[in-house]
């Protein structure tokens, strides 16, 4: 059985089309009109062996912002029609990437129980015509809709470049390994008997 999640988002500033499948190769098909968060989104899909199609415009002539949370958003109502109610679900994942001058560390559990912890000061906040700061707020929007206790850490670095692809392969790599099925797992794996 596929494990696809799908999401649409249409509002006065964004337009968004995204298909998601945990069970895939890395394939990434994206187009957000923004290259290089189109970049980290490959970053993403391809250390987390998932499959991203992604079709986003925004109101870029005012600000990146929109476009950059509303996929966050999008990107975590599939996530979680994907997962579904977690039956054997691992749940927890964390990844630990090296990139350059980088050291990065994502934790995270599909709980589904939304909380979010960014250590990450960025030494500037922009990558060529990126803001990087956004990155933030994408993973917020992630975390809130997708129901993830994420957690997202900078152990030293100082390449903005860096940090951030190194945060969305950690994203990626974590969310593989908590998304892994385990045959010993009946249901989800809690002590309440559901997430």
């Amino acid at each position: 059985m596929e494990r696809v999640g799908r999401a649409a988002r249409k509002t006065k500033e964004t337009d968004i089309q995204l298909r998601l499948q945990l069970d895939g190769t890395g394939v990434c098909e994206v187009s957000t009109g923004i290259p290089f968060f189109d970049h980290l989104l490959s970053a993403f899909t391809r250390h987390g062996l998932f499959d991203l199609t992604l079709q986003a415009t925004g109101d870029l002539e005012v600000d990146q912002h929109h476009t950059v949370e509303d996929v966050g958003i999008a990107l975590g109502q599939a996530l979680r029609e994907a997962v579904g109610d977690g039956s054997g679900l691992v749940r927890f994942g964390s990844a630990r990437i090296p990139m350059a001058d980088a050291l990065l560390q994502v934790d995270l559990d599909l709980s589904n129980r939304a909380y979010f912890v960014y250590r990450v000061a960025l030494p500037r906040d922009w990558v060529g015509r990126f803001d990087a700061a956004l990155v933030e707020d994408f993973l917020y929007a992630f975390a809130m809709n997708g129901g993830i206790d994420l957690h997202a850490e900078l152990v030293y670095g100082h390449n903005v470049h860096h940090i951030v692809e190194g945060i969305f392969k950690a994203l990626g790599r974590a969310l593989e390994r908590a998304t892994r099925l385990d045959p010993r797992i009946q249901g989800p794996l809690s002590t309440k008997g559901s997430l």
